[in-house]
């Protein structure tokens, strides 16, 4: 399983404030948007997250910071951890910190526009919230449902991508077939209602030519028969 970073918001906050690196490495490497990160370098987002220096907890070597900051085009690398955490199963709802609760119904709003094919109970495990909470963002009844922006719940470290990439995979392989389109077969009954109907019209065809044949006869012959009596 890849490494994933530690606490993104928190060590963004910390590189805005000790380094020169460009907010759009500052937002890749803390899978963040670059427009979030300049919020944070300028006081209006992230209030009260106290930075997380990344070189101290491993996450970050000082020469992998001094060539970001030596050239803008660098993409910094995660260092590996030098202990392996094996990966527990969770069950149940994943559990959400107290500080992220309020941005779950800006997170369930984005996943039920952009993937309408998740059910309420993926959207549930992805984000730790209700299947009560996710009918109220869904049908606009949620107290709050006015100031609501659909937010990416792998941007608000909701979940991660390896998480929704799965559910969104599942939900596609359960989802039906789609209808057919374009032009079909006709039923065989219908095909070989045709193909009687077509002999049956061409001798009708014929009979009527034999009857216009044998009534010109017959008028000739009158006619013969008439000048003969004359």
């Amino acid at each position: 399983m890849a490494h994933t970073l530690l606490m993104p918001k928190a060590t963004a906050v910390w590189l805005v404030d000790n380094t020169a690196l460009t907010f759009d490495q500052i937002a890749e490497f803390c899978s963040l948007h670059p427009l979030e990160v300049k919020a944070i370098a300028d006081g209006d987002a992230a209030h009260g997250i106290r930075g997380l220096d990344p070189v101290a907890s491993g996450q970050l070597t000082r020469e992998e910071i001094a060539r970001g900051e030596a050239d803008p085009n660098y993409r910094l690398k995660l260092q590996e951890p030098k202990v392996r955490v094996p990966e527990v199963k969770r069950k149940g709802p994943r559990y959400t910190p107290l500080s992220k609760r309020q941005d779950r119904p800006n997170a369930i709003l984005w996943l039920v526009r952009y993937h309408p094919e998740l059910k309420d109970a993926q959207i549930a495990r992805l984000v730790g919230t209700t299947k009560t909470t996710i009918e109220q963002v869904r049908n606009r009844t949620h107290w709050n449902s006015a100031n609501l922006t659909p937010m990416d719940p792998v941007t608000l470290g909701l979940c991660s991508q390896l998480d929704l990439d799965m559910e969104v995979q599942r939900a596609a392989r359960n989802a039906p077939p789609p209808p057919p389109a374009g032009d079909t077969l006709l039923p065989a009954m219908e095909t070989e209602n045709l193909e009687v109907r077509e002999p049956a019209l061409e001798e009708e065809k014929e009979l009527d030519a034999e009857a216009v044949f044998a009534k010109l006869s017959s008028l000739k012959s009158r006619r013969s028969d008439d000048e003969d009596e004359e």
